[in-house]
């Protein structure tokens, strides 16, 4: 199937032509038509897989082709985004499938100045990315119009929600026209989501590419075996044993990104962080060194888990696996992106296994096990197996005196060869949002507005 089958103009696809995207991915073949035959649209699909062009480049065809032209301070397509980052990125592409195409878009998000941002809107902009404190900002200074609003989509909707910008989303829902086109795209979809989603959507084509919460096929996934305080070492070690180029390394928080890019600096690896204590013009200047090859190592927080496109990034660490378990699904696909291969490596500590569990649940898979040389764990992981989870704890490893050359002795339960398999039952939290019970805690890093 090609692009020009799905009934995109010819100044698109010479577009397409020229960023050398000569084929549609599987979510760019089904949503594209009904989006451009007026649907509303709930899409699903794996991070990597294209869904920005799925949803972009049949809401820059309706713009080109129907509605007026836009005036001062409105917009015709809205994109909400939950961060800061991703907003960039999602403007980036609009602006390359666009070119030169006569169509005004902007970007908006907080940790700038918001005058900048008044000024583009003053002239109007036919497709504006923003984050939904920030759209809301705009509107309360009398900035912002929804009036010849067209199209609304919500880009990783359920982050969006998860976030904490369920006040924020009822705000802007109740002012935005009721007669508009909505689209949700996210590489995951959790059930109570999908019911809400139905209070905004009307009679969405619903589209399923892959399998829920998984990761990319061409992304090797396996997680190391590691003491807490043995993790630096360790992937210090990684570094220099396996010769790894760019690594991108996930932590919980911004006191652990802070920590462990001082470590990494001490030991001579170029690096850098990124999280949400971070000015944004900091943050956006790290993010662009990384792309550009001058750091080897990026330390983030899931501020970077969605947003971050970098062509080629062969290696994805979890230093700390998420509190939220479909963060770790974004943290992988960070790397296996557009059918390359990549590697994703997890450094779990036993006090993480309930953490584990509620990743694997979601995945429907058994991550694989390994010990690194040199680096056995004294606490081993609690052995799981699905649908019972952790059954038993494995006692506290001992050395064999007795044992000749230094052996590790394991106890009843385990083997120095062994690699037990691990599966998840744990459920997720349920997540209240727009109105439906009790919102969620804010994370302390949430909402970049």
């Amino acid at each position: 199937m090609s692009f020009a089958s799905l009934g995109l103009m010819p100044a698109l696809l010479g577009n397409l032509q020229r960023l050398n995207h000569l084929q549609p991915t599987a979510v760019q073949q089904q949503a594209i038509a009904p989006i451009l035959a007026g649907h509303d649209v709930l899409a699903a699909a794996q991070t990597g897989t294209g869904k920005t062009a799925a949803f972009t480049l049949p809401v820059l065809q309706v713009l080109l082709t129907e509605g007026e032209k836009v005036t001062s301070n409105c917009v015709r397509a809205l994109v909400l985004v939950p961060t800061r980052e991703l907003a960039e990125q999602v403007h980036e592409s609009i602006r390359d499938y666009l070119h030169e195409l006569p169509l005004r878009t902007a970007v908006a998000y907080g940790g700038v100045s918001i005058n900048p941002q008044m000024m583009q809107l003053r002239r109007g902009v036919d497709v504006l990315v923003a984050t939904p404190g920030r759209l809301l900002d705009l509107y309360q200074q009398n900035a912002l119009r929804f009036n010849q609003m067209q199209i609304l989509v919500l880009d990783e909707a359920d982050r969006m929600l998860d976030l904490g910008f369920a006040e924020e989303l009822n705000a802007l829902f109740a002012l935005m026209p009721s007669k508009r086109q909505t689209l949700l795209f996210s590489a995951t979809f959790s059930g109570p989501i999908r019911t809400l989603a139905g209070h905004f959507l009307n009679q969405p084509v619903r589209i399923d590419v892959t399998p829920k919460h998984s990761a990319a096929e061409t992304v090797k996934q396996y997680l190391l075996v590691v003491d807490k305080q043995s993790k630096t070492e360790l992937l210090l070690h990684l570094l220099s044993s396996r010769q790894w180029g760019q690594v991108l390394v996930f932590v919980r928080t911004r006191k652990g990104a802070e920590s462990l890019h001082k470590k990494l600096i001490a030991a001579n690896v170029t690096a850098d962080a990124i999280h949400g204590d971070k000015t944004q013009p900091a943050r956006l200047r790290a993010l662009q060194d990384f792309k550009k090859g001058r750091v080897q190592v990026l330390v983030a927080t899931d501020v970077a888990a969605r947003g971050l496109d970098i062509e080629q990034l062969p290696h994805v660490v979890n230093f700390d696996l998420p509190t939220v378990a479909q963060d770790y699904v974004h943290r992988v696909g960070r790397t296996g992106r557009a059918g390359l291969s990549g590697e994703a490596v997890s450094l779990v500590s036993a006090d993480e296994v309930d953490a584990l569990i509620a990743i694997e649940e979601l995945m429907g898979l058994n991550l694989q096990r390994f010990d690194e040389p040199d680096f056995y764990a004294e606490h081993r992981l609690p052995d799981t197996i699905l649908g019972v989870g952790s059954v038993k704890k494995p006692k506290k490893l001992k050395k064999n005196k007795a044992a000749a050359g230094g052996q590790i002795h394991l106890g009843d339960d385990f083997s120095a060869n062994s690699k037990p398999q691990v599966v998840a039952i744990r459920k997720m939290p349920r997540l209240a949002v727009l109105g439906h019970g009790k919102p969620k805690p804010k994370p302390s890093n949430a909402k970049p507005r």
